[in-house]
């Protein structure tokens, strides 16, 4: 029986992902053609038993074996003239078998039986599907878009990155933005998994298909609609399903042999118990059965459905994966290697201290001057110094005379004066005014000094501040795995100390090149370990290759970063990482109980089969029970409890 897989996306034009998910049960055709194989058999069953013309009810089977049976039949043809023996083909032939002795009841009930199967198969197939192209629904049509003073109402496709977009009580957001102006909050569960709405103000991020509550916001795209969070996902799922994982690989490559000794035996069912004078339709009979309850169809459902239900789960929760190879990888690992900056920490300055050295600025007056003077820079050291002046509503004054020196500073005239803010090297200090500076470094802050007319009037510290949930994350992944993780770092070692000693990090490689992590990680491969590698995604990018999976924070959601990582945290939450490495254990657990499952109801019919009589109807409702109670055990993983158990505890 063939594994399902998601089905491709219909072609849709540059600028509008169309939805593919069902929308009742008789839209897919297996159960369509299993319900039409249902009525014939029942039809033919009712005739037979209240004695009707043999010609009708033979008939109405035949007709039960065409409509259940020609699908799978002409699948195993194809496969033939491939040179590649498919299990479906055999369960056609013992059907076609049992019809040749007689048995053509026991024939037709194996067809329902089968094309029950698939069509239950196919459901939760699309069950995965539609877990996640769903979401596409949720994008509304149209979007209402600032324009020249007004609103005009525009296609949601048609959005273009810069536009701004006005998003009332009730409304659900057309794009992925960042709010301009307004606040309000927003049910955001669908793509991140919050329980709860989220309140939203200016510089927030907002995803399309979430649910606006009771404010109006103001939203300037910052993706058009094929680059959404909910579109990349479902992107990114339909490519990991056309992948296989190694254990599926194997299974497949044993299948087939397998397959070719299991018609090898069943020949010798038939022929042995005929050389010693049993009848040919008892023969006959027996090596059919036995080639339906040896078929490794449930074995072959065993592995891909959980991997795919999981690639689904974390992908509704902010975690794309590429692919189910990556997805079973995860599983495996053993250390998880984190980056620091942009990875640990947010990746952006902040500033955190004002100290004034002149009584007559105040802390306000002293950073509205810095800012002033910075204005024009382009540094994220100035693009921290403005957003403070800008959080706390400083007007900056106008300023003349912009003047850059690379790794020293900026000048300005502001108003009449010459402002200054640079590099402490690059200023006279007294002694008392340095030894704040080298304190405030050595507690790991950035620090420039604001300077009037050449002299010191102030020092401003920033910062890269660390994620609020680093901790807990980092706290999560070491139980998770039974070892700390590893701090991978460019940064010098003291700063590099710090903060692994503030999120429980004892592991500590500083000071390294882009080359130099990849070694790191290499040496630790060497040791026997699994490693998994969380950075940025793009400077981070030959450690990310050399690991056995490399994970990108992808909250900016640039191309190169989705192309580089084998997984996208989406919205940068550290806690997904060691919670996907948690589903992925779940799914490895999973497939190792389907082929249990798989294996047992093997095992238990042909040893019944060759040792007594399973009668023909009970071995295929067994053969067929284990394969949907396979598929159905693996979806399991779709549901939210399997996130929720994979981020509560470790697995």
């Amino acid at each position: 029986m063939a594994v399902p897989t998601l089905a491709p996306t219909r072609p849709t034009s540059p600028t509008r992902s169309v939805p593919t998910h069902r929308t009742g049960l008789f839209a897919l055709p297996e159960v369509r053609w299993a319900a039409m194989a249902i009525v014939f058999f029942l039809a033919g069953l009712a005739t037979q038993l209240s004695d009707g013309p043999q010609w009708v009810w033979w008939g109405l089977y035949l007709a039960c074996y065409a409509a259940g049976g020609w699908e799978p039949g002409w699948t195993g043809l194809r496969a033939l003239r491939d040179k590649t023996l498919d299990v479906d083909l055999l369960m056609v032939a013992a059907a076609i078998g049992a019809a040749a002795i007689g048995q053509i009841t026991d024939g037709a009930l194996l067809i329902v039986i089968f094309a029950t199967s698939g069509a239950l198969e196919a459901l939760a197939t699309a069950r995965t599907e539609d877990s996640v192209r769903g979401l596409l629904d949720l994008t509304p049509e149209t979007a209402s878009r600032v324009a020249g003073g007004g609103e005009e109402t525009v296609h949601a496709a048609d959005l273009r990155v810069g536009d701004v977009v006005v998003v009332r009580p009730g409304e659900r957001i057309a794009a992925d933005a960042t709010v301009v102006s307004g606040g309000s909050e927003v049910d955001q569960a669908t793509i991140t998994g919050e329980p709860l709405p989220v309140d939203k103000a200016a510089g927030d991020e907002v995803f399309a298909g979430t649910l606006n509550g009771t404010g109006v916001l103001r939203i300037r795209v910052d993706r058009r609609a094929q680059d959404s969070v909910v579109a990349r996902i479902a992107a990114l799922v339909e490519q990991a399903a056309r992948t296989k994982a190694r254990a599926q690989l194997f299974i497949e490559k044993v299948e087939q042999r397998y397959s070719i000794g299991m018609v090898l035996v069943t020949v010798a069912v038939f022929a042995v118990p005929l050389l010693f004078g049993d009848t040919l339709r008892r023969a006959l009979l027996r090596a059919m059965t036995f080639m339906i309850v040896a078929s490794p169809c449930a074995v072959v459902l065993a592995t891909m459905p959980p991997l795919l239900a999981a690639i689904a789960n974390a992908g509704r929760h902010g975690v794309l994966v590429k692919s189910a190879v990556v997805m079973e990888r995860l599983g495996a690992t053993t250390h998880v290697a984190f980056d620091k900056t942009g990875t640990l920490t947010r990746g952006v300055p902040e500033l955190i201290e004002i100290h004034c050295l002149d009584e007559k600025f105040t802390d306000a007056e002293l950073l509205r001057l810095a800012a002033a003077a910075e204005h024009p820079s382009e540094h994220p050291l100035a693009a921290a110094i403005v957003r403070a002046a800008r959080a706390r509503d400083l007007r900056l004054p106008e300023v003349t005379e912009f003047t850059a020196d690379p790794g020293r500073g900026v000048t300005a005239l502001v108003g009449d004066h010459l402002i200054g803010v640079g590099s402490p090297t690059a200023a006279e200090l007294a002694p008392g005014l340095r030894t704040t500076v080298e304190a405030l470094q050595a507690s790991g802050c950035t620090v420039v000094v604001v300077t009037r007319e050449h002299q010191p009037i102030g020092v401003l510290a920033l910062t890269d501040q660390l994620r609020p949930e680093a901790v807990a994350a980092v706290r999560a992944t070491t139980e998770l795995t039974g070892a700390a993780p590893v701090l991978l770092t460019g940064d010098n070692a003291a700063t590099a100390d710090r903060l692994a000693a503030r999120v429980g990090i004892t592991d500590v490689r500083a000071e390294l090149l882009p080359d130099d992590k990849v070694t790191a990680v290499r040496r630790l491969q060497a040791d026997g370990r699994k490693v998994t590698v969380v950075g940025d995604g793009i400077n981070d990018a030959p450690a990310l290759a050399a690991a056995e999976v490399g994970v990108a924070m992808g909250g900016a959601g640039s191309d190169l970063t989705l192309q580089t990582a084998d997984a996208v945290v989406v919205r940068d939450d550290l806690t997904t990482i060691p919670a996907v490495i948690a589903l992925s254990r779940q799914a490895r657990r999973v497939v190792i109980a389907n082929l249990a499952i798989a294996a047992t109801f093997i095992g238990v019919l042909v040893v019944w089969d060759l040792a007594g009589t399973l009668p023909l109807p009970l071995g295929v409702a067994g053969h067929e029970g284990s394969t949907v109670l396979v598929g159905l055990n693996g979806l399991r993983l779709l549901r939210r409890t399997a996130w929720e158990r994979a981020a509560g505890m470790p697995s």
